[in-house]
């Protein structure tokens, strides 16, 4: 009895030091919080509100019962601009090999169709949208990386009919709310000593997890608070909403790996309990070591802070202004067009002539001897207010790099030249390239995480089938020991920030600079269908490439070849297979007999195209 009291008193001292570590983190992390609710409002436009002294949104009273108090955003659609140019950035991922041999490149091809198929099951485009919008708003967002379990394939079924199946990489974007660092002013992730995820769960998720039931409760998803009705029913807090009935709190706490915990620890708490404590699951960093599952992408680095700033955060006082030039100046607008009205005291009856006003045809009874209503002159709009507009709108695209040609026009009136538009509109992309080069880090390290998950959980064989050269259809069976290399980099063409126009006049020129070309000058099969797949007009590309097919079919023989002999086709393009294999001689440490047997291979293939020759010579 003892012993089960101190063993239950341990866990709930640890669950009770998870809590109060959150606690701690999150009254840390509350100024920066309210200024990321302050950003959602503006967003939204709810731009009458701000922070007070004790650090929470209230909503901003009228001075005067009669101003004008409307909303003319122009920071929702700053952001749309901005997701939208970024949204450009889709990098496509690819491996690069760990050396020259056969089975290295062969691994490298294996590791790049896994990032291909994977990245198209987990939608990482819309996710990649997803923390966008995030970072854009709050100025950073996470992806959260992990192993699934209960996703893939189907391979059968446990004793109580359930699917037993092989698992999968799920990848997640997570909110800037949910992730609490140690420390504030430690800006790399992996530098943290300890990293919490708290997330609001609904209890039968939990119970299906970690095997434990709670009650529940109503959460507030943005605030991680419990959440109630009297609480936000007082006038002046527009705090944001999002309850979760029936959820509770989840708690993990993830630990860097130390000399005495050299796999890291991961503790869960909900509900005041304990539901799992061990090390860190995967083995996701360099060298085998065990990392977190988290990789941090911003919008605007800061220095010395673990989260960036929004470009929101830099427009809020200029949207402040702009409101008030505008709601001043349809006020000033409203007293000439309506009027405003002296009357001598006593001489009409005011709360008449305050209902109705001065409408047409009105008869005026003012007190004899008395001085008639008249209406004071109050001149024209004053140019001032157009001038402050226009200077905030170009402060406008100036802050968040999200200048239009066509909006601005007067600003180019002196460029004539095509060359000079394009310096211009290249000078306005450079604003983004920061946030740009922060999306690309963030889907290699995604690229990396997810071939270091497939090589730990990925024990049993699968079968991998994606479309190779030409589309035609590969099939790969592969255990995650068969990754050797996680070097993932960024192809080439995804990494231009182009505009499809862009792109396709980049074609154009390397076109017509023959770069596609072949020894002879001309275009093969395979180069037309990939200028073709480039243009946008994939589906036209039904030419067979046979240089490629040759190739594959060079590649497969290379591999009969370690444990045996190959049969040489008549109908094999001889050329390339004699590269092909010779490449392989030259790259690949073989025995001395598999040399000899390729050797000899190729010199059929010798024979073979001395024949072609001499049968061509005889026919002409």
């Amino acid at each position: 009895m003892a012993e089960n009291f101190t063993e239950k008193t341990a866990e709930e001292l640890l669950a009770e030091e998870v809590q109060n570590d959150f606690l701690r983190r999150q009254e840390e992390r509350r100024a920066i919080e309210r200024g990321w609710q302050l950003n959602m409002n503006f967003l939204c436009g709810n731009q009458y509100c701000d922070i007070n002294s004790s650090g929470e949104i209230f909503e901003e009273d009228k001075q005067y019962f009669w101003q004008t108090r409307r909303v003319f955003n122009h920071i929702a659609p700053t952001v749309d601009i901005r997701c939208s140019k970024l949204g450009r950035i889709r990098p496509s991922l690819t491996v690069r090999a760990a050396s020259e041999e056969e089975s290295d490149i062969h691994s490298a091809s294996l590791a790049s169709a896994i990032l291909a198929a994977v990245c198209e099951d987990a939608d990482l485009d819309g996710i990649i949208s997803d923390a966008t919008v995030w970072s854009e708003t709050c100025g950073t967002a996470f992806y959260k990386v992990m192993w699934d379990g209960f996703a893939g394939k189907a391979v059968g079924e446990s004793g109580d009919g359930k699917k037993l199946r092989q698992g999968d990489v799920k990848i997640a974007a997570v909110s800037p709310f949910e992730i609490y660092p140690y420390s504030l002013s430690e800006e790399k992730l992996d530098a943290q000593p300890a990293i919490i995820h708290a997330k609001a769960m609904p209890v039968q998720d939990i119970y299906a997890a970690y095997g434990v039931q709670l009650a529940g409760r109503d959460i507030n998803e943005f605030s991680l608070a419990p959440y109630s009705a009297a609480c936000h029913s007082k006038r002046g807090t527009p705090e944001l909403k999002a309850v979760r009935h029936g959820y509770e709190l989840v708690i993990e706490r993830y630990e860097k790996p130390t000399e005495d915990r050299p796999d890291g620890r991961l503790t869960v708490v909900a509900g005041g309990k304990l539901l799992y404590d061990g090390a860190l699951p995967y083995i996701n960093g360099e060298n085998g070591e065990r990392v977190y599952p988290f990789i941090k992408q911003t919008s605007i680095q800061l220095a010395g802070s673990f989260f960036g700033a929004s470009v929101i955060d830099r427009m809020i006082p200029l949207q402040r202004a702009y409101n008030a030039v505008k709601n001043r100046k349809h006020e000033f607008l409203n007293r000439i067009s309506m009027g405003t009205v002296a009357v001598e005291d006593g001489s009409v009856d005011v709360d008449e002539l305050c209902e109705d006003g001065l409408t047409p045809g009105k008869i005026i009874v003012y007190r004899q001897g008395g001085k008639p209503p008249e209406m004071l002159t109050l001149g024209t709009l004053p140019q001032g207010f157009a001038e402050e507009e226009q200077n905030l709108l170009d402060e406008f695209a100036k802050i968040s790099g999200t200048g239009d040609l066509t909006q601005n026009a007067d600003s180019f009136a002196g460029v004539t030249s095509a060359t000079g538009l394009q310096l211009i509109i290249e000078q306005d992309e450079e604003k983004l390239e920061n946030s740009y080069q922060q999306i690309k880090r963030a889907v290699k390290n995604i690229g990396k995480h997810i071939l270091r998950l497939y090589r730990q959980f990925a024990s049993d064989v699968r079968l991998l089938k994606f479309a190779g050269e030409n589309n035609v259809l590969n099939l790969y069976y592969f255990k995650g020991s068969d990754i050797s290399s996680d070097d993932v980099v960024l192809e080439a063409d995804s990494e231009a920030n182009l505009t499809p126009a862009q792109r396709r006049n980049v074609i154009y020129e390397m076109l017509d600079r023959g770069l596609f070309a072949d020894e002879n000058g001309k275009l093969t099969s395979g180069a037309k269908n990939k200028i073709l797949e480039l243009l946008g007009y994939k589906g036209l590309a039904g030419e067979r490439d046979l240089s490629a097919l040759n190739r594959a079919r060079a590649g497969e023989e290379n591999l009969k070849l370690k444990s045996g002999n190959a049969e040489v086709k008549d109908y094999d393009d001889h050329t390339v297979h004699i590269t092909e294999h010779t490449a392989f001689l030259l790259t690949e440490n073989l025995s001395a007999e598999t040399e000899k047997r390729i050797c000899a291979h190729i010199d059929m293939h010798r024979r073979k195209l001395e024949e072609e020759e001499k049968n061509e010579t005889d026919r002409t």
